[in-house]
C-alpha cells in the first residue's frame, strides 16, 4: 500500500504498524498529495492511506484525479479532520473509508482488509456527524465560493468584484448561507462552515 501524509512521523507509524501485519506491505509513501499522485501513477498499490490537509494538492484533490485515472482504485482517508461535507466529497469522490487519526491500529487494519474487498467502513464520531446533519440543504458552490472569500475577511464590494456580480447579490447569498447554517451572522457562518468542512481553515 502506499501512505501519503506531510507528517514524517505519521508515515514512520504507520508503516511500522502495518509492515508488522503478515498480509501488508508498505510499497511507498508520498509528503504531498501531487506526489500522492505521483507516486500512485508508478506503483499501482492495492491501496492508498491518505491524509486530507496537505500541501501542493490537497487530499480530496488527490483522490478526485487519482480516481478519474484508476477507477478501481481503493483509497482510505486518514485524517485528523470531521465535517459531514468533507466526509460525503470524499465518498463521492470515490474513497472507501473514513477514519480519523485518534483510530487505534488494529481498527486501521480492519478498515484496511474491508477496502481492498470493496466494503466500506466510517469512523463512529464521524458517523454520528453524518446522522446529525443527514436531510440538511447543502451550500450550493457559488454560496461556498462567497464563504471563503468571507473567511479571507473581504468585504461585500470585493467579494462581488471578484465573482462579477452584483452586492445585492451577495447580500441574498449570504442570508440564504445563514439560514442554511443556522448561523447568527457571517463569522459564526465562517465557522460552521469550517467545521463542518464546506470550506478549509484560513492558512
Amino acid at each position: 500500500m502506499l501512505i501519503a501524509d506531510d507528517h514524517p512521523v505519521i508515515r514512520d507509524g504507520l508503516r511500522s504498524m502495518l509492515s508488522a501485519e503478515d498480509d501488508m506491505v508498505v510499497v511507498g509513501e508520498a509528503g504531498d498529495g501531487k506526489e500522492a499522485i505521483q507516486r500512485f501513477r508508478e506503483i499501482r498499490p492495492d491501496l492508498l492511506l491518505i491524509d486530507l490537509q496537505m500541501p501542493e494538492i490537497d487530499g480530496l484533490q488527490a483522490i478526485s484525479a487519482i480516481r478519474e485515472e484508476f477507477s478501481d482504485a481503493a483509497i482510505i482517508v486518514l485524517t485528523s479532520f470531521l465535517g459531514d461535507a468533507r466526509v460525503a466529497r470524499a465518498f463521492a469522490l470515490g474513497a472507501r473509508s473514513y477514519l480519523l487519526k485518534t483510530a487505534r491500529g488494529q481498527e486501521i487494519v480492519r478498515a484496511i482488509r474491508s477496502a481492498l474487498v470493496g466494503r466500506h467502513t466510517i469512523a463512529p464520531d464521524v458517523a454520528q456527524q453524518v446522522a446529525q446533519h443527514m436531510g440538511d440543504e447543502p451550500l450550493t458552490e457559488r454560496e461556498t465560493s462567497i464563504l471563503k472569500l468571507v473567511a479571507q475577511g473581504r468585504s461585500n464590494r470585493d467579494i462581488a468584484n471578484t465573482l462579477f456580480i452584483s452586492e445585492d447579490t451577495v447580500k441574498a447569498r449570504l442570508k440564504s448561507i445563514m439560514r442554511k447554517l443556522n448561523a447568527d451572522d457571517r463569522t459564526h457562518a465562517v465557522m460552521i462552515a469550517i467545521g463542518r468542512g464546506f470550506i478549509d481553515p484560513v492558512q
